[in-house]
């Protein structure tokens, strides 16, 4: 539980510090484009709630999944991949990377069984 929050914590740091400190969003070989429009498009709330499912036990929520959906697969990739590089948590990356694509496909099941026919 302590790791599951000092992750959000980053995250949460991280967000902040990307809004208010433009450099300091990613490192220089990251597609730094991509960060910045991924970043503002998911709510603080969704974000934790998806990082506490793939990095920790948390469940997604409906509404999240939702959001994530409308975010689309390459943010959700690229946000979740920049968190499981950090040196603390690289050694476990491909179980998190595994756990951002079972989240990914939840969500998009989800999404579709509510979506209008």
């Amino acid at each position: 539980m302590a790791k599951l929050n000092i992750i959000m914590v980053s995250f949460v740091v991280l967000v902040v510090a990307s809004t208010c400190i433009p450099s300091l969003a990613v490192e220089e070989n990251e597609p730094k484009k991509l960060w910045d429009q991924c970043v503002v498009k998911i709510s603080p709330k969704c974000a934790l709630n998806i990082i506490s499912q793939v990095f920790g036990n948390g469940v997604v929520s409906i509404p999240c999944c939702q959001e994530l959906v409308q975010e689309g697969k390459d943010c959700h990739d690229t946000l979740i991949k920049y968190i499981a590089d950090r040196p603390s948590l690289i050694g476990n990356e491909s179980k998190y990377l595994q756990k951002r694509d079972e989240v990914w496909a939840h969500c998009v099941s989800v999404s579709k069984a509510l979506s209008p026919a």
